[in-house]
């Protein structure tokens, strides 16, 4: 819970500064392994601390301090505040440009104050599902896992801005191995690292956890069983599993607007894309429709406000294919004068905020999973990402799924292990020729995003139905 204490610390702080904020944040996690019928030790890790933020003139400054006290928070805003004054006469941007947060309010996971099991409890389900896993002598390696975070934020500002946000983060993971042969290949639950969902224990209904462990070992003696994936052109059906992978790689990172403004360059790559080409590019088909939608409050990245302060709702960013608006925070948008959206996030209390994804999602189309199949005469289905790749522009990439089933005259075929397909994301969102209704949507996060210099690793939300792309060049793995 938000403590009252940091409000009582920070209301007596005195600056020279025009503007200043403190962010807290008190994060708590808990990871749960049974490995091969085995418990893992259980790891438990606490982070506490704040960002001072301080604006004087044009300049502005940071400074992170773990010490909470009305004195360690005083002493953190006074470097913050020097720094500030000693970058305004240099500065490249002017911080008395941007609006300052003006909204107090506040953000709650779903279910986030509702019970948990104890470890003793977790331990029981997880070894109950890898037990399950042992369906056969060739499966080699079971592994479930879960993750849980509760991360308590407050955000305040010298002007009275209070900001408070509560979130839980639930990710469970399943993977079993199968050998046989010389060959081995791995299934797993939605992806090797599991995936992150906000909200309390239907999060495991949700993703299926009960009752995975005999399905994801049977699937991995499918691929041992299985040919290797053709190669060719082919039409590609992939599941929102895989599309989650596409849209964070093709569409996330390149629309940063930090990247193509240039400030990755040297650390994550930057950008194909051009600030001249937002409000006419045709990034994809006229059925691409991609939005930041923070209000999806089960997915990985909801909020109600950015740790800038910004006000988040939801954006449209490409509509029937037209570029309209890059992924850029309050601090980006005043330096390419262009529209963003509220994403300046940090990965904690000893980060200052930039540009990054949140929740970004391609909306529903209107056909059902059978009728995309049905209308695909030779292609090829996948999910669950195993290997990427992408260029430093996000732009020509190739990626690896853990499973495939070909599509011949409308039906589902035969199974194939390690299929792969490539493209160049100017031109393969073009391709885009069929996307599922609500009814093949699928809701998916991962916590592993990383970018900038010092280094933030964060957590991302992507939801998708079901696409179909024409004519991608696929292949099979060694």
């Amino acid at each position: 819970m938000i403590e009252e204490r940091w409000t009582l610390a920070a209301r007596g702080l005195r600056s020279a500064a025009d503007f200043w904020s403190v962010r807290f944040v008190d994060e708590r996690t808990d990871d749960h392994t049974v490995r091969n019928d085995v418990a893992l030790p259980s790891r438990q890790v606490r982070e506490r601390g704040a960002m001072v933020t301080a604006w004087a003139g044009a300049g502005a400054g940071y400074a992170a301090t773990a010490d909470l006290s009305a004195g360690g928070l005083q002493r953190a805003l006074e470097i913050a505040t020097a720094r500030a004054q000693a970058g305004a006469a240099r500065a490249l941007i002017d911080h008395r440009e941007i609006a300052r947060p003006t909204q107090s309010g506040s953000y709650v996971s779903p279910n986030a104050h509702a019970a948990l099991p104890s470890r003793r409890e977790w331990i029981e389900r997880l070894a109950h599902e890898c037990a399950a896993a042992k369906v056969d002598a060739r499966i080699v390696e079971r592994v479930a896992g879960m993750h849980v975070t509760q991360s308590d934020q407050l955000y305040l500002t010298s002007d009275g801005v209070r900001i408070d946000q509560q979130f839980r983060f639930l990710m469970p993971s399943l993977c079993a191995v199968a050998h046989d042969d010389g060959d081995t290949q791995e299934r797993t639950l939605n992806g090797h690292y599991g995936t992150l969902a906000q909200g309390g224990m239907e999060i495991l209904a949700r993703y299926g956890f009960d009752g995975a462990g005999t399905r994801v070992a049977d699937e991995a003696l499918q691929l041992l069983a299985a040919p290797n994936c053709p190669s060719g052109r082919r039409d590609l059906l992939l599941m929102p599993d895989q599309m989650m992978l596409q849209i964070h790689e093709s569409i996330g990172h390149p629309l940063e607007l930090d990247r193509i403004l240039g400030d990755e360059r040297n650390f994550a790559g930057w950008s194909f894309v051009k600030p001249e080409m937002f409000g006419h590019y045709q990034y994809g088909s006229a059925l691409l429709n991609v939005t930041f939608d923070p209000d999806l409050r089960e997915e990985a990245a909801a909020y109600a406000f950015d740790d800038d302060g910004s006000a988040a709702s939801k954006q449209y960013l490409i509509r029937a294919g037209v570029l309209e608006r890059p992924l850029g925070g309050a601090l980006s948008q005043q330096r390419a004068g262009l529209p963003g959206v509220a994403n300046s996030r940090a990965a904690n209390w000893n980060r200052p905020p930039i540009d990054r994804m949140a929740n970004l999602n391609i909306e529903p189309g209107d056909q059902s999973l059978d009728a995309m199949i049905a209308g695909i005469e030779h292609g090829i289905l996948m999910k669950t990402n195993t290997s990427w790749s992408i260029d430093d522009h996000r732009n020509k990439f190739q990626f690896g799924c853990e499973f495939g089933q070909l599509i011949e005259q409308g039906k589902l075929t035969q199974v194939v292990k390690r299929p792969g397909y490539r493209g160049i994301s100017a031109s393969f969102w073009r391709g885009l020729s069929a996307v599922g209704d609500a009814s093949t949507r699928g809701v998916f996060g991962t916590p592993m995003c990383g970018k900038g210099e010092p280094a933030q690793v964060i957590r991302v939300g992507h939801a998708s139905p079901a696409c179909v792309f024409s004519g991608v060049e696929v292949f099979g793995g060694a």
